[in-house]
């Protein structure tokens, strides 16, 4: 086991240059777009002015933070290219279906967020329990990029982890309060320039260094074994495969309940495609943030799967290698930086990890202060304050939500893997949500009634099954269905249940109980809602010809990677 130094390695003065440059653009751009703030549509929204391609990089960029660099990189190492569902079953379908089914619903509303969409069609109590969930949830996502940053600058730079820590959150929250969504967009389409040009830096060096792909298998098969580079061939079997798990889990679990769960209704990256300027941009945002999600496995999932075939030392999980002085699998990035990057290089693959981790921290900071503003504060403490007022208070709901993530940085440092922790909170908040939002928008029965009771006992099911298993691990057999399942196939097991009893229960309440007139469901549900046509815009210009181009796309990958 390698012992862990004071720094795997020193900035020159050029990769010193290069970070500071970065760290002085995006406040920069903060202070710039603060005059263009001014009102609650500005700040919360953007104006509604963003282009398909500036909404749909927001889009993906707000998702490419700590949870994509080094979450997935970590389990990458651990799994092989399982990890790799996370970017095709587990997005592409669910983005596609987001842009082609769901945006008009979203946009046509006008609402400022998705608890907004829950209380045109629930009501208030399903908003406020949707808005509670979702800033709970958020404030803890926010401390994964806090802490992977932390954590990147310490392994790499030998950087203090508090220092790290409270430098990116005070950036982090002059650039959004200062300008809103705005600067949170225009800064994740800088932060999604600097990922894509420092983070292939490892995958093109390594990948001479193996020889190409087909070396770089017969590597990985010689040091674990050949199920680590197959996506669905060995999923037949819980005991097959290295998460232990089923395909039944991979494609409801993960690929339609957590999926559409997160891409449909975290309104997270949802904001990004309100802000769009007109119908046909929001409904091509998400095409086009998928187009280059399938790409992403090639920046995130391929250092993974290159430390599984040159590195000379075993990973472990954190606790393992805190007791014995080792590297554990959240390290598996900055290793693979290390080792790949000399000066000037080096400067900007760290450029390009801090950046992905600002943007995942700024993404969930403007999604908290919208929430916590328009569907907490004004629905049910201040209702008829002025705009200039709310606009204060989310500013400093912004700073509020930057020092709570700084707390919840220092909690996920008890976990063994960032994707177990992240994975845990999607099947408690996400899975139920999902099912709530998805019969909302296609049945016309869902009363209000069962929207909030279906939300209330899929989410209370699904933390009382996570508590289960934290109590008594043996648990994860009914959960997961089997004894050998990883933490990862919990995770998804348990957000297919608590799905299924969301929906059950939604459906159950809703026929005892009385649904709204077809008439006050105009704009909110499909059969009662026209929804504009698109029969004189040419082929080329229909979202639904590049949603099926990628469709192909993607159906392609999958049997390749087989």
């Amino acid at each position: 086991m390698l012992v862990v130094s004071t720094r795997l390695v020193r900035l020159s003065p050029v990769d010193l240059i290069i970070v500071i440059f970065y760290f002085a653009l995006v406040l920069a751009i903060g202070f710039y777009l603060k005059r263009r703030a001014s009102t609650g549509e500005d700040f919360f929204m953007a104006g509604r002015e963003m282009t398909a391609w500036i909404a749909g990089l927001s889009f993906l960029s707000a998702n490419l933070g700590a949870l994509e660099l080094m979450g997935w990189a970590s389990s990458a190492y651990e799994y092989g290219i399982l990890a790799t569902h996370a970017y095709w079953i587990a997005a592409i379908p669910a983005m596609l279906f987001l842009g082609i089914f769901m945006m008009p619903f979203y946009y046509i509303s006008k609402t400022h967020s998705v608890p907004g969409y829950l209380k045109l069609r629930f009501g208030e109590s399903s908003r406020g329990l949707a808005a509670i969930s979702f800033a709970f949830m958020t404030v803890l996502m926010s401390g994964i990029n806090m802490y992977s940053m932390a954590l990147v600058l310490k392994i790499v730079l030998g950087w203090n982890m508090n220092f790290s820590i409270w430098v990116s959150a005070i950036t982090v929250a002059i650039y959004v309060a200062l300008g809103g969504l705005r600067s949170a967009i225009f800064n994740e389409v800088l932060q999604f320039v600097l990922i894509w040009a420092g983070a292939l830096l490892i995958p093109i060096l390594g990948l001479i260094e193996v020889g190409g792909w087909g070396p770089l298998k017969a590597q990985i098969i010689h040091n674990t074994s050949i199920e680590y580079v197959h996506l669905w061939r060995y999923l037949g079997s819980f005991s097959t495969n290295p998460e232990g798990i089923h395909w039944t889990g991979v494609l409801f679990g993960q690929g339609l309940v957590i999926s559409f769960g997160y891409w449909t209704t975290d309104f997270l990256v949802v904001q990004r495609l309100l802000a769009a300027k007109d119908l046909r941009s929001a409904k091509m945002a998400p095409i086009i943030g998928a187009a280059f999600k399938m790409f992403v496995p090639f920046i995130v999932i391929l250092p993974g799967l290159l430390a599984l075939a040159v590195l000379p030392f075993k990973l472990t999980g954190a606790s393992v290698a805190a007791a014995t002085g080792g590297h554990s699998y959240n390290e598996v990035l900055p290793l693979m930086l290390a080792r790949y990057c000399g000066p000037g290089l080096l400067g900007l693959g760290i450029t390009a990890l801090i950046a992905g981790f600002m943007s995942g921290m700024a993404g969930n900071v403007s999604a908290f202060s919208t929430v916590w503003t328009y569907d907490i504060y004004q629905a049910l403490i201040r209702k008829q304050e002025s705009d200039a007022h709310y606009v204060s208070m989310g500013r400093w709901c912004t700073i509020l939500g930057v020092l709570i993530s700084i707390g919840t940085a220092y909690f996920v440092m008890q976990f063994l893997s960032i994707m177990d922790y992240v994975q845990a909170l999607f099947s408690i908040f996400i899975a139920p949500l999902f099912g709530t939002v998805i019969l909302g928008m296609f049945w016309k029965r869902t009363t209000s009634a069962g929207g909030f009771w279906g939300l209330l006992t899929g989410t209370v099911s699904a933390a009382a099954m996570f508590a289960w298993i934290e109590i008594n691990p043996a648990a994860v057999r009914y959960v997961a269905l089997s004894s050998q399942a990883s933490p990862m196939a919990a995770d998804m097991y348990r957000a297919l249940w608590s799905w299924i009893v969301c929906m059950v229960v939604t459906i159950s309440v809703s026929m005892a109980t009385r649904p709204k007139p077809v008439a006050e469901l105009n704009g909110l549900v499909y059969g009662a809602t026209e929804i504009p046509k698109e029969a004189h815009t040419s082929l080329f210009h229909r979202p639904a010809f590049w949603a099926a181009v990628v469709g192909i796309a993607f159906v392609i990958l999958n049997v390749i990677f087989w």
